[in-house]
């Protein structure tokens, strides 16, 4: 089996990653964070360096007990973790997945021209899911299991306004319901934001959920999905209550969002009043221009460009990796991570490369 891929050692540090995210400093050392590690990259993890030995596949509980040891291998201070199974039912278009790390059944794409919910008669047929009746066992679980150096950060079906709109609708419907259907544009965000208040009024009850991380791509390359002005009408009161409720609770709130939200992001910030913005793109705003225009008042998380990641080689991840904490880590505020997320088409050597010259960084007050 192959030698461990990192040459420092880190031990997870909860209250460090807290600290950070709150610019409350220069922290101890670089931390990381990311939306999603695809499946395929996990596996392939596991399977170089002997992760889960020792665990018991038969175990009703392995799956939270694998994520608890890939976090931790990977240096990974949290796990996310939200209610289980809020299902909202919705159309997908599925094709082959080129890969390397394939998935199995292919790549799914949501359904862009119609939803589920396109007039008035399939609204009130639509099974809406139920977050009273949705249960709580993987946040129970860690509650009680996941050791004391760690957090749950509280993500995970819940605060997709935008995406819920254009997912339900489909993207070309909600475009022409925005014109035509805005009285059930309204009614969908109203019962959206119904649903995700009492999601996340569950989640803020377990004491151990640290950090509220909000996801919802709300945009493009050249900017919102929808209008600022409808983004301000249908979306963001449902974040800024997502945010107030978070704040209430002691607990920062962040966002993770695609897409241009220069428009929009003055918004987030003194309205919306989000802590922390996630998921940049070179060609929309690299994260360091983002850090200088916007790092004095919200952390910024992550940033190394997913289609760099795929393309670069390994010493030119390590170099940019440099280059990033250089200019970001001084005063906090700053988390490394991929600026998306690491999907099963990024090399896991890139991946791993970026998190261990990040575990080489020494930050300097």
């Amino acid at each position: 089996m192959p030698a461990r891929p990192f040459d420092v050692p880190v031990q997870p540090d909860r209250e460090g990653l807290l600290r950070c995210v709150r610019r409350e400093g220069t922290p101890e050392r670089v931390h990381y964070i990311e939306l999603f590690i695809d499946w395929e990259v996990q596996e392939e993890v596991c399977r170089r360096y002997g992760v889960l030995e020792g665990l018991d596949r038969d175990d009703p509980h392995f799956m939270l007990q694998r994520q608890v040891a890939v976090q931790r291998f990977l240096g990974y201070d949290y796990v996310r973790q939200g209610l289980d199974a809020l299902d909202f039912p919705l159309k997908h278009c599925a094709t082959d997945d080129t890969a390397a790390l394939a998935r199995t059944g292919g790549r799914n794409y949501m359904e862009e021209h119609a939803g589920p919910i396109t007039n008035w008669d399939e609204f009130e047929a639509y099974p809406w899911p139920d977050p009273e009746a949705a249960t709580t066992d993987s946040l129970e679980w860690y509650s009680e299991n996941l050791p004391q150096d760690m957090c749950i950060i509280g993500s995970g079906g819940f605060a997709h306004f935008a995406e819920h709109l254009t997912w339900l609708m489909g993207y070309e419907t909600l475009c022409f319901s925005l014109y035509d259907q805005r009285d059930l544009v309204e009614a969908i965000g109203e019962r959206l934001t119904a649903t995700y208040r009492v999601s996340l009024r569950r989640m803020l009850a377990f004491e151990r959920v640290e950090i509220i991380w909000g996801s919802d791509d709300m945009g493009f390359r050249t900017g919102t999905l929808i209008s600022p002005a409808d983004m301000r009408q249908f979306v963001l009161p449902g974040h800024k209550l997502m945010a107030a409720m978070s704040h209430e609770a002691g607990r920062p709130y962040l966002l993770h969002s695609c897409g241009n939200m220069t428009e929009i992001m003055q918004d987030l910030i003194e309205d919306v009043g989000i802590d922390a913005r996630h998921s940049f793109e070179d060609v929309i705003e690299p994260v360091i221009q983002a850090y200088d225009r916007y790092g004095d008042r919200i952390a910024i998380l992550g940033g190394m460009d997913v289609d760099f990641l795929c393309r670069a080689s390994e010493d030119e991840v390590r170099a940019r990796v440099r280059r990033t904490l250089e200019h970001c880590m001084p005063g906090g505020g700053y988390c490394l991570g991929s600026g998306n997320s690491v999907t099963n088409y990024v090399p896991v050597d890139n991946f791993l490369a970026m998190l261990d010259e990040g575990r080489r960084f020494a930050a300097t007050p």
